[in-house]
């Protein structure tokens, strides 16, 4: 299988380059081939490797949104859209408050991410309000599931997720923590597409939807994830030491260090997304 790791910022080495993803890409490459890299754009704006996306190139697209906002062109985008047509598999994680907000492009599972905009905001007015109050230069949507470093509790959601399977039985439990996440949920008049994880506030204690799942259809030939944090596969978030763009400053945990159960469950989410993301003729070999 074949993976691409895309990071949506030229690189640039005081920011989320794709180099601080090097843990996920470890564990990636324990079942597939991966190229990680960062946007590319040429003259026109278009970047050369998604404005030509093709499902002979790879299987599946882990996007990281670490933008503030308007990441791609709109040939990027019609090239991921083409892509999870033809069947390929796309995860797609961002951040707080319009961090990736041209996500809301994708068709199908850009819905399922919310931001900051009017007109994309949380459908529940209620929503629409800072819940990380300690860094206040960042707005809603901004969930604080618990310090970087440390880790948090998920709720898994019945019924139980591929994603959230436990080697061995059971589910996951435990993901990396972030201060400040963003927002994700199911889309009205999506009938592929479900909550399967759910995160709590260390602030309001208000649940707040961490991973949404769609799955493929005769229409839809392509699976999909929507997270709420590029975070749960940051490299500072599952071991500080490897550092962080100089203008992160909130305190940091050592959770993910002292639990090593917390790692292990990251570690099995990955290899779980990896598989259950696989275009479907992949799935159909590796049964036979």
């Amino acid at each position: 299988m074949r993976i691409l790791l895309q990071c949506t910022i030229r690189r640039a080495e005081d920011d989320w380059h794709v180099g601080r993803f090097a843990l996920l890409a470890e564990q990636l490459r324990r079942a597939a081939d991966v190229v990680a890299r960062d946007l590319e754009p040429d003259a026109g704006g278009d970047d050369p490797v998604l404005s030509r996306l093709s499902r002979s190139d790879f299987e599946e697209v882990w996007l990281m949104g670490v933008d503030p906002g308007g990441g791609l062109s709109p040939r990027d985008i019609a090239g991921l859209n083409a892509f999870h047509a033809a069947g390929g598999g796309l995860l797609t994680a961002r951040d707080h408050q319009d961090m990736g907000r041209w996500l809301r492009a994708l068709n199908g599972v850009g819905r399922a991410h919310f931001f900051h905009a009017a007109d994309c905001c949380e459908p529940e007015p209620d929503r629409q309000r800072n819940d990380d109050v300690e860094t206040t230069t960042i707005s809603y949507p901004n969930y604080h599931s618990g310090r970087n470093g440390d880790y948090q509790r998920i709720e898994a959601r019945e019924p139980d997720h591929p994603l959230l399977a436990r080697p061995g039985g059971g589910h996951l439990e435990l993901f990396p923590a972030h201060p400040h996440e963003g927002a994700v949920g199911a889309p009205p008049g999506e009938p592929r597409a479900r909550v399967v994880a759910a995160g709590t506030s260390q602030t309001t204690g208000r649940r707040f939807a961490l991973v949404v799942a769609l799955d493929r259809a005769a229409a839809h030939p392509g699976r999909a994830i929507a997270e709420s944090s590029f975070h749960h596969f940051a490299d500072y978030n599952w071991d500080t030491t490897r550092g962080a763009p100089s203008f992160v400053t909130e305190p940091t945990g050592d959770g993910m260090r002292r639990e090593p159960r917390a790692i292990e469950d990251i570690h099995a989410y990955v290899a779980n997304a990896a598989r259950w993301l696989a275009p479907h003729e992949l799935g159909q070999r590796a049964a036979e």
